[in-house]
């Protein structure tokens, strides 16, 4: 098994099939389920969907970030999840699959890892306005399989999530 010395594993990452549910670029953050979460201020700088087949710590499908050009609302496709990204949020844990083609460099590595601390303190300021309680915070950068294994498997198609946006 080949390994790197910045601690990403390139031997055979695990592939998924993501669902983007936000292209890059969009302003709208919507929940699997269609609604919209919130309008951000700023562009979400990813692709941003969700894995179907497995359920993650919020209850609703494994969340995935595909990075590369711009994908259409409900693009399906087959990506290796290089990493994982963990947020904890109003008292959960959840995984972000960080999928790509191609293995992702430090610096891409440091950018995602950058966006997710930011969108944590803006997410927690977001929960605080909204009266929900419990800290928001980027736990850092984790392996991808771990992340799956996790999550739970979708017994069911239907998913209703668990939490209100």
């Amino acid at each position: 098994m080949q390994r790197r010395t910045d601690g990403v594993n390139e031997a055979s990452p695990p592939v998924v099939e993501v669902t983007i549910e936000i292209p890059r670029g969009s302003f709208l953050k919507r929940g699997s389920n269609g609604h919209i979460d919130f309008v951000s201020p700023v562009p979400c700088p990813f692709n941003y969907g969700s894995v179907h087949s497995h359920i993650g710590g919020e209850g609703d499908y494994l969340d995935a970030v595909v990075l590369g050009p711009r994908m259409a609302a409900g693009t399906r496709v087959q990506m290796p999840a290089w990493g994982a990204v963990g947020l904890s949020e109003r008292f959960m844990y959840d995984d972000k699959l960080i999928c790509a083609s191609e293995p992702l460099s430090e610096r891409q590595r440091q950018g995602v890892l950058s966006f997710f601390y930011l969108y944590a303190r803006c997410k927690g300021l977001l929960n605080l306005v909204r009266g929900q309680r419990g800290k928001s915070r980027c736990e850092g950068w984790g392996e991808a399989r771990a992340a799956i294994a996790r999550a739970s498997p979708a017994e069911d198609l239907a998913i209703v999530p668990k939490i209100g946006f």
